[in-house]
């Protein structure tokens, strides 16, 4: 299943992954059929780290899921998040709703990749490490958000909303704005 994320700075498209987080992918593609997202903004854009959506009052407190209440986190040893990866916000354990975050972050510290290399030896995966090496993503995330989804098209968007300037709690100056997310089986 694909998303497109049509802003008004372009589009994204990301391939869902139903088969690590079902609940998170029937969540996100019911909304976006629903026309929930169409209109919203990124209410938090960090460079170099994330910019982030989903909530219906801009303010990062609101939103909820297609059940009315918060779900389950749902991960996969194969669901990181690597550079673009399309993840569930959240404010705990447990708490997914609506919002939603992509991972901008190209680079990962190498203290952090450090710590992953001395893990090998305990069974942390080499090809984790290295794709953290190669793409970039934030990897103190893994098992704390639900990654339900991937960038396939569309960087230079990504890239394009995470260098809009910001000012309080950063919220782009300039709304960036979800027009509408098409979902396709």
């Amino acid at each position: 299943m694909k998303a497109t994320i049509k802003t008004n700075k372009g589009n994204m498209t990301f391939e869902l992954n139903s088969d690590a987080a079902p609940k998170a992918v029937e969540n996100f593609a019911t909304h976006a059929k629903n026309g929930y997202y169409d209109g919203l903004i990124f209410h938090r854009v960090i460079k170099d780290f994330m910019i982030q959506g989903g909530d219906p009052t801009g303010t990062g407190c609101g939103g909820e899921s297609i059940w009315g209440k918060s779900f389950e986190d749902e991960f996969s040893l194969d669901a990181r998040n690597y550079y673009g990866a399309l993840s569930m916000a959240n404010s705990g354990p447990n708490t997914n709703g609506s919002q939603f975050f992509i991972v901008q972050a190209k680079s990962v510290p190498d203290s952090l990749l450090s710590q992953m290399e001395d893990l090998k030896e305990n069974g942390f995966p080499q090809k984790v490490i290295d794709t953290y090496k190669e793409k970039g993503g934030t990897p103190w995330l893994d098992f704390h958000h639900t990654v339900f989804g991937m960038l396939t098209d569309g960087e230079d968007v990504l890239e394009d909303i995470a260098s809009t300037k910001t000012g309080m709690a950063d919220k782009p100056v300039y709304d960036v704005v979800i027009e509408t997310i098409e979902i396709e089986d």
